[in-house]
């Protein structure tokens, strides 16, 4: 029996305005998921192509109040519980808890189960969340119903800041929130956990300043960042190709997304500080 996965989130918003769009369906269908039925005290559902096997509402509301929702959700033929908890953290922060049982890391690897993609999920959405809610335009979401996995999106900083951030171990570690070391010329390592701690490290296969960084990550794939911009701004686009079309990795990818929205909000969220808590 496995633990049950538990990320912390730090929103920047009151707790009020944090469980109001948590529950209101306009508001869901903005940062959460194309479609939305929620009447609480009885039904909260969600589904579409950015939720996991989201061809219907597999959800089903077990408990509501003014600082937490539970629901249990039907993935994979199993049926997990999802608990989201508030907490308020000064007035204009919410300490968001979210508790998923039912999630075995191995899934990740293997890709066995859509369960392994519950964690990058789950990140991503909550840090959506936060965009959500300091108004900003929002990174997009995971498709699963596709395997073309890549992002285009506009960053306030100029291609060197930019580049710099993806390549420079300390500011990676900062933004994605795990300790990274990448050796940034071709043929260098990328670890994540730390050189010392991974005995299997991706590759570097193309570095070309300000414009370009490609790592292969084996099964994955390879993961390419390219960047184009003036004036101070710079246009990112992250892609993923080369993995085996019938075992996309939903789970890195959505990893890589929730980098890219906390890259984005490093970059231009002035006294920025990380939305998922290590």
């Amino acid at each position: 029996m496995t633990e049950p996965l538990i990320i912390h989130a730090r929103i920047p918003a009151p707790l009020k305005q944090v469980r109001q769009a948590l529950t209101d369906p306009e508001s869901m269908r903005i940062w959460l998921a194309e479609h939305v039925e929620v009447e609480l005290p009885d039904r909260f559902g969600f589904w579409g192509r950015t939720t996991p096997e989201g061809d219907a509402p597999h959800q089903r509301l077990l408990h509501a109040d003014e600082r937490s929702v539970r629901f249990a959700w039907l993935l994979d033929g199993e049926e997990t519980t999802t608990e989201i908890a508030l907490a308020p953290e000064g007035d204009d922060v919410t300490l968001v808890t979210l508790s998923q049982t039912h999630f075995d890391f191995q899934d990740v690897i293997t890709g066995k189960s859509i369960r392994g993609v519950l964690q990058t999920y789950w990140c991503q959405v909550l840090t959506i969340l936060a965009e959500h809610l300091e108004g900003r335009v929002l990174t997009p979401m995971q498709d699963f119903t596709s395997t073309d996995l890549s992002v285009t999106v506009e960053i306030e900083a100029s291609p060197s800041e930019v580049f710099k951030s993806i390549t420079d171990s300390e500011a990676v570690t900062k933004w994605f929130g795990y300790p990274i070391e990448i050796e940034p010329f071709v043929g260098g390592r990328f670890a994540m956990g730390g050189l010392d701690n991974n005995p299997d490290p991706a590759k570097v296969l193309e570095l070309v300043p300000d414009r370009k960084f490609a790592v292969g990550w084996g099964g994955p794939g390879v993961g390419t960042w390219e960047l184009e911009g003036s004036g101070g701004k710079t246009r990112l686009t992250l892609v993923q190709s080369g993995f085996d079309e019938s075992r996309p990795p939903y789970a890195a990818w959505g990893g890589f997304l929730s980098g890219v929205a906390e890259l984005r909000r490093y970059h231009e969220v002035p006294d920025w500080k990380p939305v998922v808590v290590a």
